[in-house]
């Protein structure tokens, strides 16, 4: 998570100056625009953060950062999963940080070491042995 997430910050960090140059100075003609909170650029980095997550998940059921600690989302005959299920892990995920990551730490008591997300996507987390 931490591999990917640096990943992603970067990837924001080049989406929000090609944003800012673009709308402040090219459509805006402004050079110091103030700094809030901009409801469309948030939106923008959920999408970011939904197709980067969604892209390797399909491919090859691995982020970067899953492929280094040998990790694999799947379904459970051990294809990749769709699109569909992809949505449903990354917003389920999102909503199971909601209750102190009660989600997250589901998979410690669930008989399957499955998180909500991974129950409600229908996917499973594996480890690739060497």
């Amino acid at each position: 998570m931490v591999y990917d997430s640096m990943l992603l910050i970067a990837l924001i960090f080049v989406v929000t100056a090609i944003y800012h140059g673009v709308v402040n100075n090219w459509l805006l003609g402004v050079e110091d625009a103030p700094v809030g909170f901009n409801p469309f650029l948030s939106t923008i980095y959920v999408f970011i953060c939904f197709f980067f997550l969604a892209h390797f998940w399909g491919k090859n059921g691995q982020t970067l950062g899953m492929q280094a600690w040998r990790l694999r989302v799947q379904k459970s005959d051990g294809s990749n999963i769709s699109l569909m299920q992809s949505l449903l892990r990354f917003v389920v995920g999102i909503l199971s940080l909601a209750p102190a990551g009660l989600g997250l730490f589901w998979m410690l008591v669930d008989k399957d070491k499955k998180t909500w997300y991974d129950r409600y996507a229908e996917t499973e987390v594996v480890y690739i042995p060497k």
